[in-house]
């Protein structure tokens, strides 16, 4: 399977025109044979437009997913729609997808296939208090699904997610062989953002990939470099800190060579 991550400039609150550049990276990425693309966290308002949050925020069937889904079947690719700011009453009374709360407002991201269906929603689990107003706007998730795709069982964590490998122990658990990270990672916390993923993937023996925006708010600065990682930790393509298609070929086969190889999670005592 071929994988693209789109590292897209992310403009804040510019949500229309970062729209517009998601829809085109997805088509670009089509153009040079990826059967699945991966946004940023919060590509269209940016994580750190905090003010916009509540008037950006939309139900599942709302303008921003379904015209990626729509992007999605139109170009025959399978697309993790970044996340988005997802209004969970708008949800619950169009949808049949679980919510974590009757209302409120999640970090969301959702997973199409190639002709637009979703496919899995995940909502971020642990929500960063560290200088961000995110704990005080948003209501945590609380589903960690899996999907089979491209021989791969995939799963979806977010940004701050990376910090807590038990999560992705229980992903593990679940089967996942590929994880996919959208988020918005600022500087100066570059070794954090390269030695945490790194890390799930070698403790699970499984692909790991990293997908950061780029671009500038008001006080953070995103760093980029987003990474596929495989399994043994190696990352076997990267990128700097500016706008660009990350793509790479990616094998589920490998996942299983290397847990035969080196069969540490068989010993585990957990």
């Amino acid at each position: 399977m071929k994988l693209a991550l789109a590292q897209l400039e992310v403009e804040p609150a510019a949500v229309d025109a970062n729209v517009d550049r998601a829809a085109a990276a997805v088509e670009s990425a089509a153009d040079r044979g990826a059967d699945l693309v991966a946004l940023p966290e919060l590509f269209n308002v940016g994580y750190f437009s905090f003010d916009v949050y509540q008037r950006a925020a939309e139900g599942l069937d709302g303008e921003t997913l379904t015209r990626l889904a729509d992007v999605a079947a139109d170009n025959d690719v399978a697309l993790l729609a970044g996340t988005v700011v997802e209004d969970l009453a708008e949800t619950a009374a169009s949808s049949a997808v679980p919510t974590p709360a009757e209302d409120g407002l999640a970090n969301t991201a959702v997973l199409f296939d190639a002709d637009g269906e979703r496919q899995l929603v995940y909502r971020k689990h642990h929500l960063f208090g560290y200088g961000s107003a995110e704990t005080e706007l948003l209501v945590p998730g609380e589903r960690i699904p899996t999907t089979e795709l491209g021989g791969f069982t995939v799963a979806v964590t977010t940004c701050y997610d990376l910090r807590f490998p038990e999560l992705y122990r229980e992903l593990k658990d679940r089967g996942a062989t590929l994880t996919l990270v959208p988020s918005a990672w600022p500087y100066p916390r570059v070794e954090h953002w390269q030695t945490l993923p790194r890390s799930r993937a070698i403790e699970n023996l499984s692909y790991v990939a990293t997908i950061n925006g780029s671009g500038a708010f008001d006080d953070a600065t995103l760093l980029g470099r987003s990474t596929v990682y495989d399994p043994w930790g190696t990352p076997v393509a990267t990128t700097d800190d500016r706008p660009d298609l990350v793509v790479t070929a990616v094998d589920p086969g490998e996942v299983d060579r290397v847990r035969e190889e080196f069969p540490a999670l068989d010993d585990a005592r957990l």
